[in-house]
């Protein structure tokens, strides 16, 4: 006699459930990374272009600025903001130096 079955069958059973709940929660999971991955590139694309100039600010408020860079420097200080073409112009004209690394004022054909 075998009575195998019926608890087999009982077994394989419960063995399904826990697997329709298993592939559930792998589903939302792949859900949840689909909609984060949407926000993320939707983020890239409404992120604003970064400024064609900036000019970097010395260490208070107070402080004349310190240099002009081209918008894509590498070494622009965390003080700099974006500013206009004519504004960049006007500040080397001022006297701000250009950043000798990125050199604004050639790029503005502003060379002395």
């Amino acid at each position: 006699m075998n009575d195998s079955g019926p608890a087999r069958l009982t077994l394989l059973r419960f063995l399904e459930r826990v697997q329709l709940r298993d592939l559930d929660r792998t589903r939302r999971w792949i859900a949840d990374e689909e909609r984060r991955e949407t926000e993320r590139r939707r983020g890239v694309e409404d992120r604003p272009a970064p400024p064609d100039w900036l000019l970097e600010r010395g260490l208070n408020g107070h402080s004349p600025p310190v240099y002009i860079h081209a918008g894509n420097c590498w070494n622009a200080g965390k003080r700099s903001k974006g500013i206009e073409q004519v504004q960049a112009r006007q500040a080397l004209a001022d006297g701000v130096k250009p950043c000798p690394h990125c050199r604004p004022d050639t790029a503005l054909r502003m060379l002395d």
